[in-house]
């Protein structure tokens, strides 16, 4: 089994025309010989990622999905434009190359960046890795340690100072993420009206501390050397990429964060090694950020309900494409099952919670 990223055969209606490709980037990028072989990553459920593979070079490429998009989704050029200026004060971005505002091209935005090879993790930790539960704990640790680096980036330094608006950062996250739902709302979703109630009603301020939120930092997006697994080379995804609080993006990741020992329902939510020997608990890793950021967390609870939510949100947003027949994708069609369960959880949080 090949432990690197592999790519795979363009789903149907997905497809890219490898000559305009081609004929485009010879244009934008110098000394690029030969003819591309174009496949696609089949992971993902939003942005489109494709790998282009010529003699020399590999790069991929990043085009917004087809069908409904929602309003300021899917920005090419804010992602673009994120990894150029971010990766001088955090190496882990990869570089990207050129940015094309021309949708006669291929019928959208795109932008296309170095490929970074290595491995991701996906549900499961590969047994070729051989990671026994200390080493898989170090890796979880130095997974934790690139979010507070993150968090640490000058990001007026980086030129990225006006990316966002951290000001009033939470109430604006609730009430959009509350919004978009709404949007997306199909007749066989749930309402969470109890969860947006309970987060309006216990909105914390503003951390003053704000930072760069990456907003999708899961170990999918993370990429780790293949010829030394326990170090992470790249972390991919940048497209929801704002300034905001900190925290928030805390309860973003610990959304995804499944543990060995949750109910059997939730377990087949998992995409990363989560549950594995030697991988923190939720708590332990909230613990681990704040004494590595030396932010005080005393709201666990808000923070991760909230990423719950916004999970759902995202969830939702995808299954209203399919639920329309905008998009083919037959892994789509349980999403609104998956949305059903994120409430059950944020509600068991808040039946819980001393907030």
């Amino acid at each position: 089994m090949a432990l690197t990223d592999q790519s795979t055969r363009i789903r149907e209606g997905e497809e890219l025309d490898a000559q305009v490709i081609d004929h485009y980037l010879k244009g934008h990028i110098p000394g690029l010989a030969g003819e591309p072989r174009v496949s696609q990553f089949p992971g993902g459920a939003s942005n489109l990622t494709y790998l282009l593979e010529y003699p020399d070079q590999e790069f991929v490429l990043r085009r917004p999905p087809f069908g409904h998009k929602a309003k300021s989704a899917h920005d090419m050029g804010r992602e673009y434009r994120i990894l150029n200026q971010l990766r001088e004060r955090f190496p882990y971005c990869p570089k990207a190359y050129v940015h094309c505002t021309d949708p006669a091209v291929i019928g959208a935005e795109f932008y296309v960046m170095e490929r970074v090879n290595g491995i991701i993790l996906r549900a499961d930790l590969p047994a070729e890795l051989n990671l026994d539960a200390e080493r898989t704990g170090a890796l979880c640790r130095s997974f934790i340690d690139k979010l507070v680096d993150l968090h640490n980036v000058d990001y007026q330094a980086c030129g990225l100072g006006d990316l966002g608006k951290p000001e009033g950062y939470v109430q604006r996250q609730i009430s959009g993420w509350s919004d978009r739902y709404e949007k997306a709302l199909t007749p066989d979703a749930p309402a969470w009206e109890a969860v947006r109630s309970w987060l309006n009603d216990k909105l914390p301020a503003d951390h003053p501390k704000s930072s760069i939120v990456h907003n999708d930092y899961r170990f999918d997006n993370v990429i780790l050397d293949p010829h030394n697994p326990m170090q992470i080379i790249g972390v991919l995804d940048w497209e929801l990429t704002t300034l905001g609080d900190p925290l928030m993006d805390l309860g973003n990741t610990l959304a995804y964060w499944i543990e060995a020992d949750d109910p059997a329902p939730v377990q087949l939510m998992r995409r990363q090694p989560s549950n594995a020997p030697g991988m923190l608990s939720r708590r332990e890793f909230v613990d681990y950020y704040a004494e590595r950021s030396g932010i005080r967390i005393d709201n666990f609870d808000f923070y991760y309900t909230y990423g719950l939510f916004r999970l759902a949100g995202i969830v939702q947003q995808i299954y209203y494409r399919f639920y329309h027949g905008q998009t083919q994708d037959k892994r789509f069609a349980q999403f609104v099952h998956m949305n059903k369960l994120l409430e059950q959880m944020s509600l068991q949080v808040i039946s819980k919670s001393t907030l």
